[in-house]
């Protein structure tokens, strides 16, 4: 009876393994993809097309790397090219391929799961870019900023002033001209305006239509699927912060984003491309215990903070944009530890509240009050929060919703059980609700940011990987507009993409951060957010009814 059963379960194994073999073979190869050795930019991977009738593979580099210089790829730079392909099941490569001189045609054959082979030739194209996009567009002596509906390729000037003609400033596709280009020459913008974009590879082309309007917006928050992450840098390869761990917090101005790394002066990154624009002169304000974090008000004040007690009693400084110098703000001899994080809604020039998480046992935070512009006192509120889990430790960010009342609600990201997005009454300091987690207890959460957006609430916060293992490093925005519009986030970052474990090395403290801002117009939100050791990256949206 043994050997029977024995028999059987050895027949039905073999039947299993004959099932991988699907009934209709497909092409077997799904793409090749290309990159340089030694290099650690988000460009360097290069796409190819497959030409299956004819059986050719072209890897496609673009004329210029990086995309955004002036420097041209010369087909010299491809005689030793790292490349991998993507395969279907049970489908086999010969020769095995790791490396290619693309200077010269490559030939591989595939075999496919019925035993199949076809012989591809692979080459490479250096080929000059089609896009041909307009991704801003100012009108810096009116203070405009043009709302682009790509759709339709409209941009739309929101005045009811005269605008007159004047010279824009105008972001567009790398490599792409302009007719008639109104960076040069001055066009009268109270009439329809036409520009011709031709795209770097002198062919390709589309019409964009400058007016004077008011867009209709959607009824209420975000257009549905907006969401689009528009540059992404990496701390260390691409911004040149070597150090790790020691970048903690970003501070998102109108124009600018502030990285914060504690042993060095803060440099800041152009909010519309990710290119550095500056350093911050902070002084003496310099050391890893001493510019610990950043944040920025809603009128381009930047606080920065120290680490309390280790650096003494808490203290903030006020910097006034990214040319002014830190100017003593807040400071308290309270002998907590605080400074891993402040938060402020609102601005310091008018009304607005500033939040420390204590970092100790009891769920509390320091809390003060600015009116009119003035500080109410050196001398914080001690807040309790009631109905939490477990102490939130070493990792917590609190945000205000209404910058005028200490009662209002209030969001809470931090690490203890059980591990979910807090929101809070500030009537009562009692939680209201928690927002929905996968978090077991292995990510960390510990930033968050609040703003209105076209009359809806959002909130945000990011859940961190700490280790050399798994896969976490995702930002959840959240509709707060009720609690029951929270079931799930209505945008989330691709988990493994951004953080420290995917990009510079182990995310050892587990921070990050978080900051959202609406434009001027109000047409358009952006997510900034940071993970230490990985990527600060910027997200649009927008709320235009098309």
């Amino acid at each position: 009876m043994i050997a029977i059963f024995s028999l059987l379960l050895g027949m039905n194994s073999c039947v299993d393994v004959e099932n991988l073999t699907p009934s209709v073979s497909r092409e077997g190869i799904n793409s090749i993809k290309a990159s340089f050795d030694n290099d650690d930019s988000s460009e360097n991977s290069f796409t190819s097309e497959i030409d299956y009738e004819n059986g050719i593979i072209t890897i496609v580099f673009p004329y210029n790397y990086p995309r955004t210089s002036e420097n041209v790829l010369t087909m010299d730079k491809l005689k030793h090219v790292r490349v991998v392909a993507n395969l279907d099941d049970n489908v086999t490569i010969s020769p095995a391929i790791l490396y290619m001189d693309l200077t010269k045609d490559n030939y591989i054959t595939v075999t496919d799961q019925s035993k199949k082979k076809k012989t591809y030739k692979v080459i490479a194209e250096i080929r000059k870019s089609a896009e041909c996009v307009i991704s801003s567009f100012e009108i810096p002596t009116a203070g405009l900023s043009g709302v682009i509906d790509e759709g339709a390729k409209t941009i739309s000037l929101i005045s009811l002033e005269n605008i007159g003609s004047v010279l824009a400033k105008v972001s567009v596709s790398h490599g792409a001209t302009m007719s008639p280009d109104p960076t040069k020459q001055a066009q009268n913008y109270d009439n329809e305006v036409k520009i011709n974009v031709t795209a770097q590879n002198g062919t390709t082309s589309t019409v964009y239509t400058v007016k004077k309007a008011v867009p209709s917006k959607t009824e209420f928050g975000l257009r549905a699927g907006s969401g689009k992450v528009l540059w992404s840098k990496k701390l260390n390869s691409e911004l040149g912060i070597s150090v790790l761990n020691l970048t903690g917090g970003i501070a998102a101005t109108k124009d600018y984003v502030v990285i914060n790394t504690r042993n060095q002066n803060s440099i800041y990154l152009d909010r519309k491309t990710g290119a550095i624009a500056g350093t911050l002169n902070l002084g003496d304000n310099v050391g890893n215990l001493v510019n610990f974090y950043n944040t920025c008000d809603d009128n381009d004040n930047i606080l920065l903070c120290n680490l309390s007690p280790n650096a003494g009693a808490f203290k903030i400084w006020k910097i006034k944009g990214v040319t002014g110098t830190p100017q003593p703000f807040i400071e308290w001899n309270g002998g907590l530890a605080m400074g891993r994080k402040i938060s402020v809604k609102g601005s310091i020039d008018g009304d607005a509240i500033i939040t420390a998480p204590i970092y100790a046992a009891g769920n509390q935070f320091a809390r003060w009050q600015v009116k009119g512009g003035v500080l109410q006192s050196q001398t914080p509120n001690i807040i309790t929060v009631s109905g939490l889990g477990g102490s939130w430790g070493t990792n917590c960010d609190i945000v205000y919703t209404d910058p005028t009342n200490v009662n209002s609600d209030y969001f809470a990201a931090f690490y203890a059980s059980p591990y979910k997005f807090a929101w809070i009454s500030g009537a009562t300091n009692t939680l209201k609700t928690y927002l929905p987690s996968n978090n077991a207890g292995n990510w960390i959460p510990n930033a968050t940011d609040y703003a209105v957006f076209n009359k809806c609430p959002y909130a945000v916060y990011n859940t961190i990987n700490s280790f050399t293992w798994g896969s976490d490093d995702s930002i959840y925005l959240f509709d707060v507009s009720t609690t029951s519009s929270i079931t799930s986030p209505v945008w989330n970052a691709p988990i493994g993409t951004y953080g420290g474990k995917d990009n510079g090395g182990q995310n050892a403290n587990g921070t990050g951060d978080v900051a959202l801002k609406v434009s001027d117009n109000g047409y358009y939100m952006y997510l900034y957010f940071m993970f230490t050791n990985g990527c600060v990256v910027c997200v649009q949206y927008d709320c235009i009814n098309m």
